[in-house]
């Protein structure tokens, strides 16, 4: 007997999705570069900076040949400051906090110009522009977390919990780091819970849900909730449509009855 899969990604596979995500180390040991099917892999050499993917950075941190820089939003100050955002702001009391900007829409620098956004080339050589959630936005890159104010990018929850598990010496105070990454957790999932007057007006066509801002995981958690609650209140909507029209048929009825019974009234007189 098989079992039916779950409605949408589960979350392994969010998490392993997540595993793609670039990260800044800083290698102990020379290595020399990689083919990988996303691209290659520079030789590294310490102390100089690299960029690997999350899955091959924590391979290395294991191994003890590597230690990774966590990106600059997972600090305790742009934390809290995002966790004040979440609970305090009243422009946010029912949205979440904005997420990175794209490429090309950054905030005017020092000099009041705008970087342009930097393309990306494949193995065969043909330039693209990445967007979400393939952006560069765990990468430990000072210029940029200087000029843009803290966000949470897409795959936060998922990135923070690898770190914290497997390169937690890593990191500046851990254990607080944990403790506003659940509060976080707590604080967003509230707001999608206290969304269902959202979900009642998108399940008769009269408006959407806002899930700018929110996060791989939790959509994916969120998911199947959401769903069943827009189909029952699509079916409860049905119903009551249905019962309506039956409604109006029946005094359109019981209307028309009325007047052929005064028209034989009129008749006989």
């Amino acid at each position: 007997m098989a079992f039916p899969l779950p409605r949408g990604i589960t979350p392994p596979e969010i998490a392993f999705l997540a595993e793609m995500e670039m990260v800044t180390i800083i290698p102990r040991q020379r290595l020399e570069g990689l083919e990988l099917l996303g691209g290659p892999v520079e030789p590294l050499r310490p102390p100089r900076r690299a960029s690997l993917p999350l899955w091959l950075a924590l391979l290395l941190k294991r191994q003890r040949r590597a230690n990774i820089l966590p990106p600059p939003w997972l600090h305790p100050e742009p934390l809290s400051f995002i966790l004040d955002v979440e609970t305090q702001h009243p422009d946010y009391k029912s949205a979440f906090s904005p997420p990175p900007l794209l490429p090309g829409q950054s905030h005017p620098n020092a000099r009041g110009q705008t970087p342009a956004a930097r393309p990306r080339y494949t193995p065969d050589g043909q330039r693209y522009f990445a967007a979400p959630p393939f952006l560069p936005q765990n990468t430990a890159q000072t210029d940029a977390s200087e000029v843009e104010p803290p966000s949470l990018p897409y795959h936060w929850l998922e990135v923070g919990n690898m770190l914290l598990d497997a390169a937690s010496d890593d990191l500046v105070e851990p254990d607080q780091i944990r403790i506003l990454l659940k509060d976080l957790r707590e604080a967003r999932n509230a707001k999608l819970r206290a969304g269902i007057d959202a979900l009642d007006a998108a399940s008769t066509g009269g408006g959407g849900v806002a899930l700018t801002g929110v996060g791989a995981m939790e959509l994916g958690e969120g998911r199947g909730f959401m769903v069943g609650v827009v189909d029952n209140l699509r079916k409860i909507g049905a119903s009551k449509e249905q019962a309506r029209r039956e409604q109006m048929a029946e005094e359109m009825a019981n209307r028309g009855y009325d007047n052929t019974q005064d028209d034989d009234d009129d008749m006989e007189f």
